[in-house]
């Protein structure tokens, strides 16, 4: 059978390493399964497939170092969970039949107690024999934290199979942001990750397990590994299986592309997460250890976790060009009589290891990443006809909190000069930038709805959000202080105190800290401590973006698309407004509703179109008049290499599938989210009227770029021609500046400052 492309040139910076002890782990893997009963008689595999698929060797290739017992354990953990994955598609996914297969899910958890001594029900088929023994045997040697964390990566690695499955039962192909969050959970690499850490006898410290650079460096591991899965067996899921959920049909069905040009795309992004992963391990864990004062005992940990992960890496890849399971014809073969070179490295372990090509491809897109130039005449932002099902209507307290608004900013001092630590008494907004901002029209779109104080403090939450968007770039990025932005940041965590909100520790010096003050105090004293705590902890996560993106201003360095998209949530303060829509009906809904994934589906598509609109208006201001690297359609100009209307119009395709996702989700989803948890009718209705919140949000989103005066060309020169004639020059300066702002002038423009 022909295949349906030919495979790209992979990235792969390490070499593949063969752990010595394969041929003993072949025999015991082998006996394993037939003691679980998944060969012979099971229905899904004879003892020949076992042999062909040859886990012990795709474990002996991704954890080289670790011990042949460990190893032992390890596999069975993988023979266990393909045996799982071609069970459920032989029982349910080709019956179709959900709700046997919700029921085959439900029994599974039962056999992962954190305590032992709780007991597990009597296993009835093989993967809860299996999964029973494999939990027995592994959980004794880690930590309560490890193992509540590897159950629910396992949890999310089963039950989102039923995501699958209805996918192929509505024939929908999901769209790459989807994608790439869904495939985390059923491809099961966050799953791996998690036996990285006890093949190499690394356990991440739970204090910093959640953190950034850990959370980053497991999902670019996963997006790789599961990128390079897609690639390989593309043929097999597709033409045998009728898969949907693969990566380059899915790039093939959003691009309209061919499938060669869809797997080069893949293989494109696969190699910018490999990337992503070096930057942050390199870059970001270093600061990590110092801010959370780890131990050279856990820092070791750490690092031998991120040795772990890119062993697997190399060896998973060395892997699918051996194993029956994939397409892998003339994979790193190399081209036929090619001459000696000192860079063609041959032997076992080294046919993805070109370190030329690895190396050029590296550099190429590294510099490109960071070679945009700023400053650039671009013209009035390209608007597209935007997908907006939702009708707006506006409060009628609208011109009460414009007032309320305008008064509150002066009196807590956004207006005016900035002063206090690491600030430089410079004035980042004015009244007419205020008036001409009109968040409560935003406001009032968001929540037509809601009493005039709480229109006030929308309003004025809106304000301070962007008021802190702009106040970072022009305090702290001009200059690249890191640091001074980071003690920014843990001042206005201080003032936030979940036990006292009305008494913070500490007195505010200047507008920013004032105006959170007056703010937390306002919305938290009437919340219960958990609201308030998840509350902070979504305040908290917009300020954390908010240093990654002073991060990246300072190192000139347009993102990774996913990182971006991911982040951009955040730095947008998507968290911060929903959680406010959802503390404003009461939160009468169990938590798990918010936690589970069609609803984490939902609020993430309405986060995505809100802020790629927001990045289509704001392209002419971020890229012209600021200098920005966080943009969308930009990222999407940097990873196509293309012009700015081709960009456009891959995200505006993107928002478009966004926002159907969002009204699949609301329709198919749900309603079976409701029948899942039982709920009765009141807390349907519940559901229901979140989810018109979040209509509202996106349309008041929209209504507000439409409306306010921010983003129009003429706007933005009036606001400019302000900030020069009264405020120092918010552009670069400084040491090594100059070339900037020339190049600025060459493009019509001198280098200015945000507004």
């Amino acid at each position: 059978m022909a295949q349906p492309f030919e495979l790209p040139d992979f990235y792969m910076p390490y070499p593949a390493r063969l752990n010595p002890h394969l041929e003993e782990v072949r025999a015991h893997s082998t006996a394993w399964a037939r003691e679980m009963g998944m060969l012979e008689g099971s229905g899904v595999w004879e003892q020949s497939d076992l042999d062909a698929h040859d886990y012990p060797l795709l474990c002996a290739y991704t954890h080289p170092d670790c011990s042949g017992p460990d190893l032992a354990l390890v596999t069975d953990w993988y023979v266990w969970v393909f045996f799982f994955d071609d069970h459920f598609l032989e029982t349910f996914k080709r019956t179709q039949d959900r709700e046997a297969g919700k029921a085959y899910l439900d029994r599974l958890p039962a056999f992962m107690p954190m305590d032992l001594s709780a007991g597990m029900p009597e296993p009835v088929n093989p993967v809860e024999a299996g999964l029973a023994d494999l939990w027995t045997r592994t959980v004794p040697a880690m930590s309560l934290e490890w193992r509540a964390r590897f159950a629910e990566s396992t949890e999310h690695l089963l039950n989102e199979s039923l995501w699958e499955l209805s996918n192929i039962n509505a024939g929908r192909i999901p769209n790459p942001v989807e994608y790439i969050e869904m495939r985390r959970k059923v491809g099961g690499a966050p799953w791996s990750a998690g036996l990285v850490e006890y093949a190499a006898r690394a356990e991440v410290p739970a204090r910093v397990a959640d953190s950034r650079p850990l959370r980053v460096l497991r999902d670019t591991f996963s997006d790789g590994v599961h990128l390079r899965n897609d690639l390989f067996s593309y043929q097999r899921e597709t033409e045998e299986e009728g898969e949907l959920a693969n990566g380059v049909l899915v790039l093939e069905t959003f691009l309209g592309c061919t499938t060669q040009q869809a797997a080069d795309a893949v293989n494109d992004l696969l190699s910018s997460r490999l990337r992503q992963f070096e930057d942050t391990a390199l870059g970001e864990l270093p600061p990590l250890f110092a801010r959370e004062g780890l131990d050279p005992r856990s820092c070791a940990d750490v690092l031998r976790y991120v040795k772990g992960l890119q062993d697997w890496q190399a060896g998973g890849h060395e892997w699918h060009l051996r194993s029956s399971r994939y397409m892998n014809e003339k994979a790193g073969a190399g081209a036929p009589g090619a001459a000696w070179s000192p860079f063609r490295v041959e032997g076992l372990g080294t046919s993805a290891l070109d370190i030329r090509g690895a190396i050029g491809t590296s550099l190429a897109a590294r510099a490109r990443s960071h070679g945009h130039v700023p400053f650039q005449r671009v013209g009035p932002s390209r608007l597209p006809d935007f997908e907006m099902p939702f009708p707006t209507t506006l409060s009628p307290h609208l011109p009460t909190a414009r007032r309320n608004t305008v008064a509150w900013a002066r009196e807590t001092g956004i207006l005016g000069p900035q002063t206090g630590p690491g600030t430089p008494g410079a004035a980042v907004w004015d009244a007419e930038k205020l008036a001409d901002y009109d968040f409560p029209l935003c406001a009032a779109g968001l929540h037509p709805e809601a009493t005039p104080e709480g229109l006030d403090l929308e309003s004025q939450w809106l304000t301070w959000g962007t008021f802190g968007d702009d106040y970072y770039p022009a305090v702290f990025g001009r200059v690249g202080d890191l640091a001074g932005a980071a003690a920014c940041n843990e001042r206005l965590l201080a003032l936030m105190s979940v036990e006292s909100p009305d008494a913070p520790p500490l007195a505010p010096v200047n507008g920013m800290e004032r105006s959170l003050a007056d703010l937390w105090a306002r919305t938290a004293t009437p919340m219960g401590v958990e609201q308030r705590r998840e509350f902070r902890g979504a305040v908290e996560r917009m300020l954390g973006s908010w240093l990654w993106e002073l991060d990246n201003q300072v190192r000139h360095h347009v993102p990774d698309p996913v990182d971006y998209i991911e982040m951009r949530r955040l730095t947008f303060g998507s968290d911060l407004t929903m959680a406010l829509a959802r503390f404003a009906h009461g939160r009468r809904l169990p938590s798990e509703i918010y936690r589970s994934g069609p609803m984490r589906s939902l609020e993430n598509a309405a986060a995505d179109y809100a802020c790629m609109i927001n990045d289509v208006f704001s392209y002419q201001k971020e890229i012209e008049y600021e200098g920005e690297v966080h943009n969308v359609v930009l990222v999407v100009q940097n990873f196509f290499s293309c012009d700015y209307p081709t960009a456009l119009a891959i995200v505006d395709d993107l928002m478009k599938s966004r926002m159907r996702q969002f009204q699949h989700v609301a329709a198919r989803e749900l309603p079976v989210v409701c029948d899942d948890f039982g709920l009765d009718q009141a807390d349907r209705e519940q559901l229901a009227g979140y989810v018109r919140e979040l209509e509202n949000w996106l349309s008041g989103i929209l209504t507000w770029h439409r409306g306010c005066r921010r983003y129009r060309e003429e706007d933005l020169r009036r606001h400019h021609a302000r900030a020069r004639a009264g405020s120092p020059p918010a552009g670069p300066t400084g040491l090594g500046t100059s070339a900037a702002r020339l190049l600025a002038g060459r493009g019509g423009r001198a280098a200015v400052g945000a507004g």
